[in-house]
């Protein structure tokens, strides 16, 4: 099986151009309370969409689904999904949240709605209440974000989650409850401080199923010509695909290599911001 892939953006011709080359969700990111305050400093990008984008989506994807992210929990949040739902999204994602309270809110406002959600495990509260997340049956899916949840616990990169382990132990709690979940995201095949193939093995391992195309796989806002976005998207999406063709045949030696070579990277990444803030 191949990783869903993700892709987010607001414009309707870069999301059909995402379509037409494999990528089942169409992600609009609305989420902007209190990101800029723990991202700041970071190479990190706070969302320009708004709920109408759903709506422009909508009219001209014809498989791909639209994938919304609200704000963490507020006083809007019952107003910000009627209309994101009445725009047409199929997946609600709910970010940054650190209580079984704010899902629980979360859970009942999109109760009765022909919606798919996805809860964000971004905190370090939200992995230590994975044992009783994982015992809500409305839960449809779940995402470890590894950015926000390397912040949270003061780590140097942001792929330290996935190298100690704390990835695993989510894994091993989601797929106990045969539910689907994702985490990170990828460049293209050998871009990205952690090369993508090495990512990509650990989803395999892990069991994982989908994937964020990231920002270093295709930033569209600074590529102007769409005729380059639809060569990127094409080329690199066949590479992405083809070794997953090739990974499904590997044995466990291989993957068990991989994750020792991710391990040594991000350790080496570590040392290397560690002296430099020396």
């Amino acid at each position: 099986m191949s990783l869903t892939l993700m892709y987010i953006t607001n414009d309707p011709e870069i999301a059909l151009i995402a379509e037409n080359n494999d990528v089942e969700w169409i992600f609009v990111d609305l989420e902007i309370l209190g990101k800029s305050e723990r991202q700041k400093g970071k190479d990190s990008l706070i969302s320009n969409h708004n709920a109408d984008d759903v709506k422009k989506l909508k009219s001209v994807l014809k498989k791909s689904k639209v994938l919304v992210r609200i704000n963490p929990i507020n006083k809007n949040t019952p107003n910000e999904i009627k209309k994101v739902y009445d725009n047409g999204a199929a997946i609600i994602m709910l970010p940054y949240f650190k209580s079984l309270n704010e899902v629980e809110v979360f859970l009942k406002n999109i109760s009765g709605k022909n919606l798919k959600n996805i809860i964000l495990i971004e905190t370090p509260e939200s992995v230590e209440l994975i044992e009783e997340l994982i015992k809500i049956n409305e839960i449809d899916y779940f995402y470890i974000g590894l950015n926000d949840l390397s912040l949270g616990y003061g780590f140097s990169f942001m792929f330290e989650p996935l190298a100690n382990g704390t990835v695993d132990k989510l894994a091993l709690k989601i797929n106990s409850v045969n539910k689907r979940f994702g985490f990170g995201g990828i460049a293209s095949l050998g871009k990205g401080t952690l090369p993508a193939e090495y990512i990509i093995a650990e989803h395999y391992r892990l069991g994982s199923s989908m994937v964020i195309l990231s920002r270093s796989f295709c930033n569209s806002q600074k590529i102007e010509n769409k005729d380059e976005i639809e060569k990127i998207f094409s080329s690199e999406i066949k590479k992405i695909r083809d070794y997953e063709k090739d990974i499904e045949k590997k044995e466990i030696y291989f993957f068990e290599q991989n994750r020792e070579k991710v391990k040594e990277i991000v350790k080496k990444i570590n040392e290397r911001v560690d002296g430099f803030r020396n």
